[in-house]
């Protein structure tokens, strides 16, 4: 079994001075213990750097659901990362403050600690680098790093907590981007019936999930490969179009035509959970992107080879498409998403 953690006390020594007495504070800021599931890739660069400590961890779910986040405080990281969606969102679009719509749907975050990518387009490679981007984001937070910290001094009930995981460095933004992404490193979902079936633990198959996994070896498991059930690779693969005139996909980021309108495959893990779907909700419901599928998508220069050399559809019988649905409902993890 692998384990990146090494169950080490780290103790932080401040001095305080109040007349001639000197105090001696200790924090015993034990790391916590992350375990590789069965079968998952290993842990990315970053959770060897930034490794998850126990008041680390409570730092950052506490600024996750920190609505001084936003200019108007009516907004935190959890109110479009909702757990019950396996923490996605509801919504086609994410909503940000007075009502204002995003580009993008709001992905789920699980199993952040094994992707090389993140956001929609992969424009950020660490995830330490990612809360930045709502709080800055006029459609988000419409904040600024300053004006968090200057709230989080004003609390109160934070400076000890910064201490605390962060060797007395008190409140800085390495803190508030560390802390939050040592809290999402420990959103694993890793135990839903799929995974019980493939660990044998008494778990099996119906005749119908049976048939629907099958179909996904046979027609998806191209883009949603390992256990992650996605080989985070971007792709266009015809979709509707986004008509905001903002968006360009990988594009956006690369700044190349190929890349246009190509996205980063996602996870198919709780997908059930995390309807609509598509980078900006295109489709309702499983069965409405399926029908997409075998109808035909939109034709692309830079469409997808396993589309475009099978005329621009993955054909799909009435059968195979609910037995697929079948399957992917497997992948829900209730324990994951039960707060």
């Amino acid at each position: 079994m692998k384990n990146i953690i090494r169950n080490i006390a780290l103790l932080l020594l401040l001095t305080g001075c109040s007349n001639d007495d000197s105090e001696l504070i200790s924090y015993n800021n034990l790391e916590i213990s992350l375990d590789i599931p069965f079968s998952f890739p290993d842990f990315n660069n970053t959770v060897y750097t930034n490794v998850p400590t126990i008041y680390g961890v409570e730092l950052g779910e506490k600024l996750f659901n920190e609505t001084k986040f936003s200019t108007d405080n009516s907004i935190s990281c959890s109110t479009c990362h909702i757990q019950a969606n396996a923490f996605a969102d509801h919504n086609e679009k994410a909503i940000g403050i007075e009502g204002r719509i995003g580009l993008r749907n709001a992905p789920p975050i699980q199993n952040m600690a094994f992707m090389s990518f993140y956001n929609w387009d992969g424009s950020k490679l660490e995830l330490e680098e990612q809360p930045l981007v709502p709080i800055i984001t006029h459609e988000e937070m419409d904040s600024s790093i300053l004006e968090v910290i200057g709230k989080l001094e004003a609390d109160g009930s934070y400076e000890e907590l910064f201490n605390k995981a962060f060797n007395g460095e008190g409140i800085t933004a390495d803190g508030i981007y560390n802390s939050i992404a040592q809290y999402e490193y420990t959103l694993i979902s890793s135990n839903s019936k799929y995974d019980k079936v493939k660990r044998d633990e008494g778990e099996t198959f119906t005749e119908e999930e049976t048939a629907g996994y099958t179909v996904f070896q046979q027609k998806c498991i191209s883009c949603h490969s390992t256990e992650l059930f996605t080989d985070q690779s971007f792709r266009n693969i015809g979709f509707p179009l986004n008509t905001d005139n903002e968006e360009a996909g990988r594009a956006r980021v690369s700044g190349k035509l190929e890349d246009y309108m190509s996205f980063r495959v996602p996870s198919l893990r709780n997908i059930a959970y995390t309807a609509p779907y598509g980078s900006f909700g295109q489709f309702e419901t499983l069965q409405d992107v399926l029908d997409y599928l075998d109808a035909g998508v939109l034709e692309a220069d830079n469409l997808d080879p396993i589309l475009k050399d099978n005329g621009n559809r993955i054909p799909l019988t009435d059968t195979e498409k609910s037995n697929l649905i079948a399957f992917l409902n497997t992948l829900s993890d209730k324990e994951f998403v039960t707060p």
